[in-house]
Parts: C-alpha cells; structure tokens; sequence
C-alpha cells in the first residue's frame, strides 16, 4: 500500500500552531522545537519534544464521550497511548497532549501482525459499563452525501445502496457484537514506544463489533490496493492472537469491508476534486471496487 495517500491539502492556522506549541513546551520534558506532524482535514498535531499536542476535528462532539474515551484507553496502557489528562479547550476547540511515540516507517517492513495482535488483544477486554459506543458506522453517509456530481461519483452513489439502511442513515442500528475496539484502525493509529507498539488516537475508542476495526485493510485488500500477502499477515496474526471475530472472518467483515471501501472512495473523490486533479491509481481502484459492489453486492 503506498504511503502517504489518500491525504489532504496542507491547513495550518498559525495562531493555532502557537497555541499548541506554548502547550507543548509547558509539557515535554525537555526544551525542542515544535514541528508539525499532521495537518489534515481540520486536524493539527505539533510535536514539541517527548509529548504531542492535537487539535481535534472542530465539527465532531467529544465533551463526556471523550474523557470517558480518555479514562477507557488509560486503564489499558499495554495496548493504548493514552492522553496524559483530560482534553483542553483552546480558543473553541477540542485539545489534547500525548506522549510521543515513533510513527510506522512506511520504508521498512510494515508492523502488520503487531497491529494484527493489537487489535485481538483489545478485542479480548472487558467492556467497561461507561464505556461510549464507537458511533462511526454513519460517516459513509456523511461523506456521500458531500460528492457532487461525476461518473466517480455516481459509482460510489450506486454502491452506497447496497449497503443496509442502517449504515445508510435510514434505520436504527441492529444488536452486535460489543466489544472494546479502537474505531478508525489503520497503521497510522501505531506508534513504537520504549515499551513496544501502542494504539494511538482514541477519538473513536468504545464499545462496538471489532469487525470494524479490520474493515479498512479488507476494504484496502479487496481494492487491490492492500497485497494479498500484507492482508494474510495481519489477519493471521489477528486469529492466531485470538481475535474473537471468529473462523468466518469474511462472514463478519462483508458490510463494514463494503462500508469502508465505499467511504474511502468518497473521500478519495472530495480530495482529487478539491485539489483539482485526477484519481491516481490506488484511488481509482477504489472506484473499481464501487463499481463490482453495485454490480454484484459484494466487493
């Protein structure tokens, strides 16, 4: 999978930058220089030493649902990097300070099976009663009611029907598994500590079916964008490591993978139209991907 795509136009507010930094120096344990890490999608992440400072989504809802996510990932820091306290309020918006760990090195050898382990390992633990619910199911919608119009468009649009009315918006979510799950998964969400890989980025932190969590490298895979071989890793790793999803994976995975491929290619077109060019080819196979789920049903 190439690294780096599917990203977005650089952001910076250099207030905000500031404000993030002075927060950062009063953190990190030593005196350095803040760089930013990320600057995507209304999301700004500055490094200052051993800590990281992030400034969430402006127009997502954390309040309770966040320091409960806080509290949630803290009681687990074998397999979570937790934010160091309760999340700040910065000039409107939503802020918190994390250490710092390494981020996965897209030129070496991938950490599939440790995410794959990771992911089993999470899965495994006790649901806490406070535990909020993941509530991500509804962005696809979210994202394919943003496309204009277009042949891609439509494709994704022709896909987005097959999917149950409850991913659409249309009906209440059925009873599932529930289970603690991280909610956005990918590689991204790894970083290497003196302790070894860690989960990071809790926003999505909670109880939902952990069939989610694998959708985005099934929904990658079925694309052709995701190797056959780099799935076979991480999900063998996740089985060996006892993932509870169980033998019929695909069984599990078949409406999340469609609903993960269907909003990675809403999101590959909102880029490549907002950024005035066209698909490259990983996105374009994403757009493929739509067009055999509208034919067929399936990925």
């Amino acid at each position: 999978m190439p690294a780096g795509w599917l990203t977005g136009p650089v952001q910076t507010v250099p207030q905000l930058f500031g404000r993030l930094a002075e927060i950062g120096r009063g953190s990190a344990g030593a005196p350095a220089e803040p760089e930013t890490l990320y600057d995507r999608h209304g999301v700004l992440v500055v490094r200052v030493g051993d800590v990281v400072v992030k400034a969430h989504q402006p127009d997502r809802e954390y309040g309770a649902a966040l320091a409960a996510r806080i509290r949630l990932a803290a009681g687990l820091p074998h397999l979570l990097l937790a934010p160091s306290g309760p999340p700040l309020d910065v000039d409107g918006r939503t802020v918190t300070v994390t250490p710092y760990g390494d981020p996965v090195d897209p030129a070496a050898d991938l950490p599939w099976e440790e995410g794959g382990r990771l992911l089993a390992e999470l899965h495994a633990c006790p649901v806490p009663p406070d535990a909020p619910p993941w509530g991500r199911p509804g962005r696809v919608a979210r994202l394919v009611a943003r496309l204009g119009g277009g042949a891609a468009e439509t494709e994704i649009r022709r896909a987005f029907a097959t999917l149950p009315p409850w991913i659409r918006g249309e009906a209440e979510e059925p009873p599932g598994p529930r289970r603690v799950i991280h909610g956005d998964w990918h590689l991204g969400q790894m970083v290497r500590t003196a302790d070894g890989w860690r989960l990071l980025d809790i926003e999505d932190l909670g109880a939902g079916d952990p069939a989610w969590d694998l959708a985005r490298p099934a929904a990658l895979h079925l694309g052709g964008v995701l190797h056959a071989g780099e799935w076979s890793r991480f999900a063998g790793a996740y089985t060996a490591a006892g993932g509870p999803i169980g033998r019929d994976l695909w069984g599990a995975l078949d409406v999340p993978a469609r609903s993960l491929a269907i909003q990675i290619a809403a999101t590959c077109v909102i880029s490549a139209r907002g950024e005035d060019r066209p698909l490259d080819g990983p996105e374009q196979a994403m757009i493929d991907t739509c067009s055999r789920i509208s034919r067929t049903g399936a990925a």
